[in-house]
């Protein structure tokens, strides 16, 4: 009989950037492919910033319809999704990290109001699938 491995406490939350700070969000990691516009470097809510892990420019514009008609949503999931396995090796250190003991807050726009449909929340599960491969 094989005895599991015992793991730490992991969390993984998610957030806009501008929602409020709480003491358990652990590292705030901001993952957006732009930084939030005319905001002081004194009011960055975040203690790292990875925008490889947000969507390409490309697809930013083309799920807010920069060149036509807005994608729809399963559109925009399956290209983040693509695009999200030239970054395996972020997404592994993350989750080690969180293996580690280590909690993480995903921030995002405080555009995007939906977590739902949000790359955050897709972000969170590519994680937790490497966690639970590993």
């Amino acid at each position: 009989m094989r005895i599991p491995r015992l793991r730490f406490l992991m969390a993984i939350y998610t957030k806009r950037w501008d929602d409020p700070i709480d003491p358990t969000d652990g590292t705030r990691i901001l993952i957006t492919r732009y930084r939030p516009r005319a905001l002081p470097k004194s009011q960055e809510t975040w203690s790292e910033w990875i925008p490889d892990l947000g969507p390409s420019k490309n697809l930013h514009a083309a799920a807010y319809g920069k060149n036509g008609v807005a994608i729809s949503w399963d559109t925009y999931l399956l290209a983040y999704r693509r695009e999200m396995t030239a970054q395996t090796d972020r997404i592994a250190a993350l989750a080690d990290r969180v293996a580690g003991g280590e909690t993480i807050t995903l921030l995002c726009s405080s555009q995007c109001v939906r977590e739902s449909r949000c790359h955050r929340s897709v972000l969170k599960e590519l994680i937790e699938k490497r966690m639970a491969s590993s």
